[in-house]
């Protein structure tokens, strides 16, 4: 996405950081591994002094080997258990869930919180998933809620959708299309301004 945009992603992550961004994550699914590890480790370093929590998409071992604050990790990729053995019992760790098996399974799992999604269509990645909508974001919320989980929305989150998104009980939304229209610092600010 940010090569599509024409940007670096060293330069976006540091545009979303000064806006102030506390949460980051890390996808780069065709970046090689030593490039990957090279952009966690900068990057981290500008998230640490920022006061912000950098998550590895996908990858246990670049997560394991920054320091990184966490791993998120989707259905096909390490199992929770697998991917805990892997980083540690400290690290954050997120589980993408797309159907209310897989939400009732990742509250079992070892996780510090479940995403759920796509919420609206989107056309960041194939998911195989249909869009869930805001019921089922309110759904898994209160089933990861009644396990002390806080559910995060991803999918087609917008600036205009964002704020419903957070009504319908998502901790946090995970948003990559939307924050890359125009200059990425402003449109995170304009994020944050809605989302407070």
């Amino acid at each position: 996405m940010c090569a599509a945009a024409g940007r670096a992603p060293f330069d976006v992550a540091q545009a979303f950081l000064s806006a102030g961004a506390k949460v980051l994550q890390l996808r780069c699914k065709n970046m090689p591994s030593g490039a990957f590890l090279d952009l966690t480790h900068a990057t981290l370093e500008h998230s640490r002094r920022a006061g912000a929590i950098l998550i590895v998409n996908d990858r246990a071992d670049v997560a394991l080997m920054s320091g990184a604050d966490g791993l998120h990790v989707g259905q096909s990729d390490l199992s929770a258990i697998d991917a805990r053995a892997v980083i540690g019992p400290a690290p954050i760790l997120g589980l993408s869930t797309h159907t209310v098996e897989q939400w009732a399974s990742a509250v079992r799992e070892p996780v510090s919180y479940l995403a759920i999604g796509p919420v609206f269509g989107t056309g960041t990645k194939a998911t195989g998933y249909d869009a869930v909508g805001l019921q089922t974001v309110k759904d898994a919320a209160t089933a990861a809620a009644a396990h002390a989980l806080p559910a995060v929305a991803i999918g087609g989150i917008t600036l205009e959708t964002a704020a419903a998104v957070i009504d319908a009980g998502a901790a946090s939304v995970a948003v990559i299309s939307d924050l890359l229209k125009g200059d990425p610092e402003e449109r995170c600010r304009a994020f944050l301004r809605t989302l407070r």
